[in-house]
């Protein structure tokens, strides 16, 4: 099934930037792409949410959301505080079927990190991939505090049986301090997956047409872009 789940070590790690530039790297390959966003928060009726963005940045891909809650919290604090129904792994999993059906790539971007609870029941982000069988890539920050969490995520994803695709850099800084350009190396080594990727910070303000011509240079041949690991980490690590 042609299924990626995006998830993060946190919250404002740059998931929504990385997936648009997943997304525009796989256009421009030739691939047609759908976002599903499981559970949106944070987000008035009115305003767009995570999947419109994906789309704004990308271009012509195929956007779905299951629910939207007002308040920035946890899916499922939200849901019961709004007094609507959670979200429930099963029917990401079911709505990523059915738009798998119809595209190239669908990818189910999260809510904060990978156990954050869509519901009561302790549902996840982590047993919708299962249900799915989808690779799950993590989008990490790129400082100080980024090793230890995110070896968490990946330790979590193999404990669950789940593949973990690699680590893209969220939010590369023009002017990386030393715990970042450490990081290059010492990411792949903590969580013995693939650096895939780094998104410069401030991407997502890019104009779109911008963005789109230079997705593919943010990340690695395995996510359609011509991104040079080592390359990367000759010119900026110490």
């Amino acid at each position: 099934m042609p299924v990626m789940v995006i998830t993060g070590t946190g919250t404002e790690v740059g998931k929504t930037v990385v997936t648009a530039a997943v997304a525009a790297a796989a256009l421009a390959a030739g691939r047609s792409v759908a976002v599903l966003k499981a559970a949106q928060t944070g987000v008035r009726p009115d305003e767009p949410g995570d999947a419109e963005e994906v789309a704004r940045l990308a271009g012509a891909v195929t956007t779905a959301e299951l629910a939207r809650y007002p308040e920035p919290l946890a899916p499922a604090t939200a849901a019961r505080r709004a007094g609507r129904a959670p979200v429930r792994p099963h029917e990401v999993a079911e709505r990523a079927a059915e738009l798998a059906a119809g595209h190239d790539l669908v990818l189910v971007e999260g809510a904060g990190g990978l156990l954050v609870r869509f519901d009561a029941a302790g549902g996840t982000l982590a047993d919708a991939a299962a249900l799915l069988s989808a690779p799950v890539l993590v989008v990490a920050p790129a400082g100080l505090g980024t090793l230890n969490a995110t070896e968490l995520t990946v330790r979590e994803l193999r404990g669950r049986g789940l593949e973990a695709a690699g680590v893209v850099i969220g939010s590369w800084p023009g002017e990386p301090d030393l715990a970042a350009r450490c990081n290059l190396l010492d990411l792949p080594d903590v969580t013995g997956v693939p650096l895939l990727g780094a998104v410069p910070a401030g991407a997502g303000a890019l104009d779109p047409a911008a963005f789109r011509t230079s997705a593919r240079d943010w990340l690695a041949p395995r996510l359609e872009g011509r991104w040079d690991a080592g390359a990367f980490r000759a010119r900026e690590a110490p």
